[in-house]
């Protein structure tokens, strides 16, 4: 087992301890709730950015504007937490977003309860070539964002926001 998990394993050891699995436990309790809070709020977000004039595009299933939805509409019945975006402009146009941000934090992955950002081409996909991105629909803008438990209007205020400083 350990050649399986050379990393992980060492770390962690066979078992989880009683406080770790009680934590893991208790938190699927709400894990329905949570989902369906988080979810809310990104199609709402998504909605609102769709049709802002510093957006390029939104890229989320539950919009109808998404070309990819057969495949969604199979699997499953709710949209998700997590959506995609590309800002008017460019590099400089994305940063100056990114820092006029002050609700969401700005992270390597996506995570948790709270709101998270990634901007992709420079974390989680920046040891892709331009043509491995391209096949796999990541553009130099791409911002992805996941919802967290926030209430939607201020996640859509905060992001708006941030957008008001963007060229």
């Amino acid at each position: 087992m350990t050649e399986r998990f050379p990393l992980f394993y060492p770390q962690t050891g066979p078992i989880i301890c009683a406080f770790r699995a009680r934590a893991i436990l208790k938190s699927l309790e709400t894990l329905s709730l949570r989902f369906k809070s988080q979810t809310q709020s990104a199609t709402a977000t998504a909605s609102e950015l769709e049709m802002h004039n510093k957006v390029k595009r939104v890229y989320y299933p539950g919009l109808s504007s998404y070309r990819k939805k057969e495949p969604e509409n199979r699997q499953t019945s709710v949209s998700g937490s997590i959506f995609a975006l590309e800002i008017n402009g460019g590099r400089g146009n994305e940063f100056t977003f990114l820092n006029a941000l002050n609700l969401h934090l700005i992270s390597g992955n996506l995570r948790g309860s709270m709101s998270f950002l990634t901007h992709s081409d420079s974390t989680i996909h920046q040891d892709l070539s331009k043509q491995e991105r391209a096949l796999i629909d990541i553009k130099e803008g791409h911002l992805r964002i996941s919802s967290g438990l926030e209430h939607q209007d201020d996640l859509i205020a905060y992001i708006l926001q941030a957008l008001s400083h963007v060229s």
